[in-house]
């Protein structure tokens, strides 16, 4: 527990100032996480990181989670999406010169893990660097996250019963699902009424109801990307995703919601 507690302390120490300075301190830090991610990923299928195809995954997560602007020199009509999709392509055609000894497996598994982690924290500095209340609409993500995730570890220690999905996660109980969204309600309600954030979000409406059902949509978003993270995690026989963060295992442990519910926040028309 010491050791958690001083991991949390001296993390929120160094990313609490990056995330309020916003600007390329968030979108180097969003692109440094990427390829952290991406690097778990491999040790997770003990795949070796000092590697052709992890250096071409490493660039294409890199281009996926880089900002917009970021890549204006490339012509208007060429996205991230398509030069990420070059790196793709030199993935499959690693399969060729190494004799299926990289496979189409392995590049399925670094191609998928290129855009579910690249386009997760591309979003983390997208959102904090937009014009619409940035900053406080991180933070409303954040907090959406930080307190399902309390909410419902500590709903379902005292009151969990019933076993939420025991083949995925069998700690997890329906009670704590539901106590963790209830808990993400009344603290969104109280960021967002108490704190006034509805004068920096301008693109969110002040209607309670379409709070609280946002609310619910997010926070369950951020449950099932927990889950994801316990599927593949028990998939590859692992406790945690990395040991980066001791007392807490890996980036992609601490982002796992995240990657879910920041592109819903754009998704849903936020930013």
């Amino acid at each position: 527990m010491k050791k958690r507690v001083i991991t949390a302390i001296v993390a929120l120490a160094i990313f609490i100032p990056i995330i309020i300075a916003g600007g390329v301190w968030i979108d180097i830090t969003a692109s440094v996480l990427a390829i952290v991610g991406l690097s778990e990923i491999y040790i997770m299928r003990k795949r070796i990181i000092v590697s052709l195809d992890f250096f071409i995954g490493a660039i294409g997560v890199l281009l996926l989670s880089l900002p917009e602007n970021a890549l204006r020199w490339l012509p208007s009509d060429f996205s991230r999406f398509d030069l990420a999709y070059v790196f793709v392509a030199l993935l499959l055609v690693l399969m060729v010169f190494t004799k299926n000894n990289y496979n189409f497996e392995d590049a399925g598994t670094t191609i998928l893990s290129m855009f579910y982690i690249g386009n997760g924290f591309h979003y983390l500095a997208v959102i904090r660097n937009s014009d619409s209340g940035g900053l406080s609409l991180l933070l409303f993500g954040m907090i959406i996250v930080w307190v399902t995730d309390s909410g419902a570890y500590l709903v379902g220690r005292k009151l969990g019963k019933h076993k939420l999905y025991p083949a995925i996660s069998p700690n997890k109980t329906w009670e704590g699902s539901i106590g963790g969204v209830l808990a993400a309600i009344i603290f969104a309600l109280i960021y967002m009424i108490g704190f006034n954030q509805f004068r920096n979000i301008t693109t969110m409406s002040q209607s309670v109801p379409m709070l609280i059902i946002l609310t619910i949509i997010l926070s369950v978003a951020g449950q099932i990307g927990d889950l994801v993270e316990s599927a593949y995690k028990r998939f590859y026989g692992v406790k945690d995703s990395g040991k980066i963060l001791p007392g807490h295992g890996g980036i992609l442990d601490r982002f796992d919601s995240m990657l879910f519910v920041l592109p819903l926040i754009h998704a849903l028309g936020f930013i």
